[in-house]
């Protein structure tokens, strides 16, 4: 597992660094498939010293992302909750890749998505995205697309759809089951 340590706009102590690869090496014994482990730190400034250091953990696991983003008042501690809201994100992956081996063997349905309307728009006060997000986006079926938007636990995920051959978004319908956006040209 390959494992890379940053800081955005600040300088990560050695001390944190050391504490960092300690906590993370347990990812690697809970998963073979690893292929790369990021641990960004970042502070914001604020007048309030709670939550103001924030670490985001990035596993890719072969073009599957698990992600974990969370603050408090210490790179220490922060560094912890992120680790375990981690360790979640695993053991929700893993629960998932069971569930996959028992559908293969017949057990269960395959869950079926279905296009509906998106959901409704929300009033933006701010002119500007507050935050801009680049990923590389690997080819897959909207049911991968479901499994990976639950694994970060989001309430949509946008991904390149390999039958549609177009970039597509998957949603968490607010009653049930899930929605999937694709785009059409006029």
């Amino acid at each position: 597992m390959g494992l890379i340590i940053k800081g955005k706009n600040i300088e990560v102590p050695v001390k944190v660094k050391d504490y960092i690869e300690k906590r993370v090496d347990k990812f690697d014994r809970h998963l073979s498939n690893i292929t790369e482990t990021k641990v960004e730190l970042s502070e914001e400034k604020t007048k309030s010293k709670d939550n103001r250091y924030i670490v985001e953990i990035t596993i890719d696991l072969q073009g599957m992302l698990l992600r974990s983003e969370e603050r408090a008042v210490d790179m220490f501690s922060a560094v912890d909750i992120a680790v375990e809201t981690m360790d979640r994100q695993i053991l929700r992956y893993k629960e998932k890749l069971q569930g996959r081996k028992r559908r293969k063997q017949g057990t269960e349905a395959k869950a079926e998505v279905k296009a509906s309307e998106a959901p409704p728009e929300e009033e933006i006060d701010e002119s500007r995205p507050v935050k801009v997000k680049r990923f590389a986006i690997k080819p897959m079926s909207p049911d991968e697309a479901i499994d990976q938007m639950e694994l970060i636990g989001h309430d949509f995920y946008v991904f390149f759809n390999d039958r549609s051959e177009q970039v597509n978004v998957v949603y968490r319908r607010k009653g049930s089951g899930y929605g999937l956006i694709e785009p059409e040209l006029d």
